[in-house]
């Protein structure tokens, strides 16, 4: 590797003591540092570069070609300003020095397997991230924002019933006033300084908390006016749309949203295409719910004008009221496409006639009160074609 201008030196509350030879000399050896305040003091450098608030790497890429280290927490490629930097420079231009973070100081202090703690950072996430992790026995290990953030979670645990969880304030790890205490969180009243993380402990969780995990969550933690692709369609619609891990959908007609926010948690991305205004609120209000602020993203519009410029799909879902003009500008993708009526159901039949694929009719019954009695109401018949 040829001698890189920029060093990017995670350091611990520990300071310099806690450096190895080389991250010493390559701060030694800078014309220029880059810090947050706390790092530059701990570092001792008095006359370094403050980050930019919100933070930017435009200042730090603009000295390209002197010598230049960048102070970052602990390791700088977990929840650190490695990767952004590393995104925008050529490799043979940095070398980075980590030391343990976070994460793994927690780890360290309460004993636990990291491999299978979720390390999530809250700093900059909304706490709803938290939904599809916290259940009965789960762990998580949470960065938090400042000290006032650990007793914001703690009201935010309480309100989805997560109340019982047991809460570790882990403050100034691997310093000298490094502090460990612990309470549940409807009980949590511990003040808190910066900079402060929270370990999570579910085991004394009821069975049953949390989401569970799979296709097909319930109707009624999604926010909608009765336009949702019910519980058991939205089971067989996704294992039909077959999510991997960063794929991209196209939900069109986002209806509530749902298929979207479920293809999201089990990996993936999505894109609502909607055209009405109040539907898009709801699905505003779902995807911040489910902390999907980043993975999920509204587009007004009807399709197919909507779909211009808009990043390529790996899967597409149309939930229904399409045209054949819809799907002959489609590009190439997973496509499932459910009806309900019968223009719609003939549609998809010729669709089948001349792509191939697969075209299934759900029918499901309900129980529902017959008198005195119970008796079965069949629901709305769904046309699904779907094409690999």
């Amino acid at each position: 590797m040829a001698d890189p201008w920029l060093s990017i030196i995670g350091l611990g509350e520990d300071g310099p003591a806690g450096l190895c030879p080389a991250s010493r000399e390559a701060l030694e050896a800078a014309d220029i540092v880059f810090g947050a305040p706390r790092h530059l003091a701990l570092a001792g450098v008095g006359t370094g570069e403050v980050w930019p608030v919100p933070f930017d790497i435009a200042p730090l890429l603009s000295r390209r070609g002197r010598r230049v280290a960048a102070l970052v927490s602990g390791d700088p490629f977990w929840h650190g300003a490695g990767g952004a930097l590393a995104a925008a420079l050529a490799p043979g231009e940095w070398r980075a020095f980590p030391v343990p973070g976070t994460f793994s100081l927690a780890a360290a202090r309460l004993g636990w397997r990291l491999e299978d703690v979720a390390c999530l950072g809250l700093h900059a996430s909304p706490f709803a991230r938290l939904r599809p992790v916290m259940a009965r026995g789960a762990r998580a290990i949470c960065l938090m924002r400042d000290g006032e953030a650990p007793a914001e979670l703690a009201r935010w645990l309480t309100r989805h019933g997560l109340g019982e969880t047991q809460m570790i304030a882990l403050e100034s790890l691997g310093g000298p006033r490094e502090r460990m205490r612990k309470s549940t969180a409807a009980r949590f009243s511990l003040p808190c300084r910066s900079p402060v993380a929270v370990a999570l402990d579910g085991s004394a969780l009821p069975a049953g908390t949390g989401l569970p995990h799979g296709f097909g969550l319930p109707d009624e933690v999604f926010a909608h006016d009765g336009q949702i692709t019910r519980r058991a369609i939205r089971a067989m619609t996704l294992a039909a749309l077959s999510p991997r891990a960063g794929e991209t959908l196209w939900d069109i007609g986002g209806g509530s949203g749902s298929v979207g926010v479920e293809w999201c948690l089990n990996g993936g991305r999505a894109l609502s295409i909607e055209p009405r205004p109040d539907r898009l609120a709801n699905i505003a209000t779902n995807i911040e719910a489910f902390g999907l602020t980043g993975r999920m993203r509204l587009v007004p519009g009807t399709a197919p004008e909507a779909l211009a410029d808009l990043p390529l799909p790996d899967a597409i879902f149309v939930g229904g009221g399409a045209d054949a003009a819809l799907f002959d500008a489609l590009p190439p993708a997973r496509i499932v496409a459910n009806a309900v009526t019968l223009e719609t159901e003939t549609l998809l039949a010729q669709l089948h006639a001349a792509r191939g694929g697969n075209l299934t009719r759900i029918s499901l019954q309900e129980t529902a009160p017959l008198g005195r009695m119970r008796g079965w109401t069949p629901l709305r018949t769904v046309t699904q074609w779907s094409l690999p």
